[in-house]
């Protein structure tokens, strides 16, 4: 039972927060859960609430009806005649619209202080697969495909795919990926590292609410600030990384969590984490 129903204002997307963890789930299971403008405006609302609540301590992200996300809804471009004018007006709102919804949505998810957990239980192509790729960890079912997809269908890449997946699997796989736009399995999938772990069908949403309840009744300050030094590793100087950690280290030595996890060792016990 949730502990709290979030109003996404729309029923392209439900959020819910159960045991310390925001779920929510992209809800178009018609198109395979393909991105609308409802869908995005509710997911920037669910993560801006997640970045700020006290009720919050891990994200876990999933898609209903056997899909994860299709990406981009390219049966509605293609009804709608494309993606709009050319005029240089409309292109610059075009692209500004576009940087806003990337950096609120994956980007967010990216740089969001608290574990974000994608729960893939089918395809997740284009921009879904962007958007599961900004996420700190994936899990799938066997019924899951990853496709990066965009060249199929002429677009270039969006929703910060090529930097999550460069990073994740290096540049020349990710290019094999993006060129090719095959279809990637979920036996290659954990083999690359793409996905962190495979349950079964019926089994998928279980589990990986067991791991984000794990998370987010864990020490909470620690692993934000574990998240800001491994996303920093990935871009920083070696001499900025190792100055990051220090300052994040003697800090979070300072918190009631420390204090209670040294306790709790000593007396041979479970800590009681508090994220303070």
């Amino acid at each position: 039972m949730s502990d709290r129903i979030f109003d996404t204002g729309t029923d392209d997307i439900n959020t819910e927060v159960i045991d310390g963890v925001m779920r929510i789930t992209l809800n178009r299971p018609e198109r395979r859960n393909a991105m609308s403008d409802g869908m995005l405006q509710g997911l920037v609302a669910s993560l801006s609430d997640a970045e700020v609540a006290t009720d919050v301590g891990a994200v876990v992200l999933t898609g209903a009806g056997g899909a994860f996300c299709a990406g981009g809804d390219v049966k509605g471009m293609a009804e709608a005649g494309g993606e709009g004018g050319n005029s240089a007006v409309q292109y610059d709102a075009r692209v500004h619209l576009q940087r806003r919804n990337q950096r609120d949505t994956a980007g967010k998810l990216y740089e969001l202080p608290k574990p974000t957990i994608a729960a893939l239980p089918g395809p997740a192509a284009g921009a879904g697969l962007s958007i599961a790729l900004s996420c700190d960890l994936r899990y799938a079912s066997p019924n899951a495909i990853l496709t990066t997809a965009f060249a199929r269908v002429g677009f270039s890449g969006d929703y910060g795919g090529t930097y999550f997946m460069s990073r994740l699997i290096g540049s020349a796989k990710a290019r094999e990926l993006y060129f090719l736009s095959e279809k990637v399995d979920m036996e290659e999938a954990e083999r690359l590292g793409l996905v962190n772990g495979v349950f079964s069908e019926d089994s998928l949403q279980e589990e990986v609410m067991a791991i984000a309840r794990r998370l987010a009744q864990g020490p909470t300050v620690a692993y934000r600030y574990m998240k800001e030094n491994l996303n920093r590793a990935t871009h920083g100087e070696m001499g900025e990384c190792l100055d990051m950690e220090a300052a994040h280290h003697i800090h979070c030595g300072q918190t009631r969590d420390h204090k209670e996890a040294a306790k709790a060792f000593v007396d041979k016990r479970e800590p009681d984490f508090q994220g303070r």
